[in-house]
């Protein structure tokens, strides 16, 4: 079972990061000692469940979704879909996907990134037929193994957003540079982009009838840091909350990072959203 992507400390200092408040100011707000909230922030100290909650007040966190993360109250249900695998891209610990369709083996690969040989064996395994490279954004614990497998696949397609196909380097000339809204056939569907800036400039999830691969734009339980150059913390909340929000609630939600989770579970359960 995978761990969560971020226990209560990393959803607290990316909300205060993004808000702006260090430790003085949330002392002030919340009204608690500063030694504690940077104990707290630090992970060196637990708060209580009233702590924890005036803590996400000053932070426009949920409260009763902020305090079942400091307590550990809440983990998705969620199972992988017979349609994917899964592999953990080692030495990075990020997650990385296969979809393939089972009658005619066809396979797009989510992320590349880690050893190369793991990357090929896990196709090779299937074994599939490799259509698609998709990358959902330029960090290279999610593309740095590209050019390894487009030698060995040079007929699939490589897919990323115009604003991190530099991350690529020379394959960003032969690559499909995305953007919003675009659709790619899969079989007799198709793979639809969504552009879901906040992480970074171009991150992008990728929606297959009910999946959706959200690279570091959405974990279960929270959100991917802002380290976008011009997008920003205000831009990866509008991301998850108007576009991934407005998917079907049944939708998997594969990301980048820990656990798959749901729509439906994380407009309920997500700490950095409330009234959802």
């Amino acid at each position: 079972m995978l761990a969560l992507e971020d226990d209560y400390t990393d959803i607290m200092r990316k909300a205060q990061r993004g808000t702006g408040k260090d430790a003085a100011a949330l002392a002030r707000e919340t009204e608690l000692e500063p030694a504690l909230v940077l104990a707290v922030a630090g992970g060196r100290e637990q708060p209580t469940e009233e702590q924890a909650r005036r803590i996400a007040r000053a932070l426009s966190l949920d409260p009763g979704r902020f305090a079942d993360a400091v307590f550990q109250r809440w983990y998705p249900a969620t199972g992988l879909p017979s349609d994917v695998r899964h592999h953990i891209n080692a030495p990075h610990p990020s997650n990385g996907y296969l979809l393939f369709l089972e009658q005619t083996r066809i396979a797009a690969l989510v992320d590349p990134a880690g050893l190369p040989e793991r990357l090929l064996r896990a196709v090779a395994d299937g074994p599939f037929h490799l259509r698609y490279v998709l990358i959902t954004h330029k960090h290279a614990d999610h593309c740095d193994a590209t050019a390894d497998v487009a030698r060995a696949f040079p007929d699939a397609q490589i897919l990323i957003h115009r604003h991190d196909a530099f991350a690529i380097g020379a394959l960003e000339h032969r690559a499909m540079k995305l953007q919003d809204d675009e659709h790619v056939p899969f079989g007799e569907a198709e793979i639809r982009v969504l552009h879901t800036p906040g992480h970074t400039d171009g991150s992008v999830c990728y929606l297959f009838r009910n999946l959706v691969f959200t690279g570091d734009t959405l974990f279960a339980g929270s959100v991917g840091a802002a380290a976008g150059d011009a997008s920003t913390y205000d831009d990866i909340l509008k991301s998850v909350r108007m576009r991934l929000f407005a998917l079907d609630e049944q939708s998997v939600v594969l990301p980048g990072h820990g656990p798959p989770t749901t729509i439906a579970q994380e407009r309920r359960h997500n700490p950095f959203f409330s009234g959802v």
